[in-house]
C-alpha cells in the first residue's frame, strides 16, 4: 500500500473513532475540518441530523477581517463566528468534534475561541 493511501486510510479510522464517541451523547455537535490552508466549522444537530450553522475560512463576509492573518489568528476568528452564529440560533452547549485531526494548533484555537465567544464545549 502506497504512503497516500495508507495516511488516508488512518485518518479515516480516526476520524470514526472520534464520531463514535461523539456521537453517544444527545446535543448539537461542533464538527471541524482542517485542510492545508482552510479551516471550517460547523454546528449539526443530532437529532435531525440538519446544519444548524456552518463558517470557513473561504466565507466572503469574513474576507476581509482574515487578510493578512496567520492559519491560527484565522481559526480564532473562525470560533468566535462560529460561536456568534450558534448564540444566534439558541445552540448554547455543543460536543466538539475533532474529525481526523489532533487537538492541538489551529483547531485548539478555534475551540478555545468558539468557549472564550460563550459557547459551552
Amino acid at each position: 500500500m502506497n504512503t497516500t493511501a495508507l495516511k488516508n486510510t488512518r485518518r479515516r479510522r480516526r476520524k470514526l473513532s472520534v464520531r463514535r464517541r461523539v456521537r453517544r451523547q444527545d446535543m448539537a455537535r461542533l464538527s471541524v475540518h482542517r485542510s492545508s490552508k482552510h479551516i471550517y466549522a460547523q454546528i449539526l444537530d443530532e437529532a435531525s441530523g440538519r446544519t444548524v450553522c456552518g463558517v470557513g475560512t473561504t466565507a466572503k463576509s469574513l474576507s476581509g477581517e482574515l487578510n493578512g492573518k496567520t492559519k491560527t489568528e484565522r481559526a480564532e476568528i473562525i470560533g468566535r463566528e462560529i460561536a456568534r452564529l450558534a448564540s444566534e440560533k439558541g445552540v448554547a452547549q455543543v460536543v466538539f468534534d475533532r474529525g481526523f485531526a489532533k487537538y492541538h494548533g489551529r483547531v485548539k484555537a478555534l475551540a478555545d475561541a468558539a468557549r472564550g465567544a460563550g459557547l459551552k464545549i
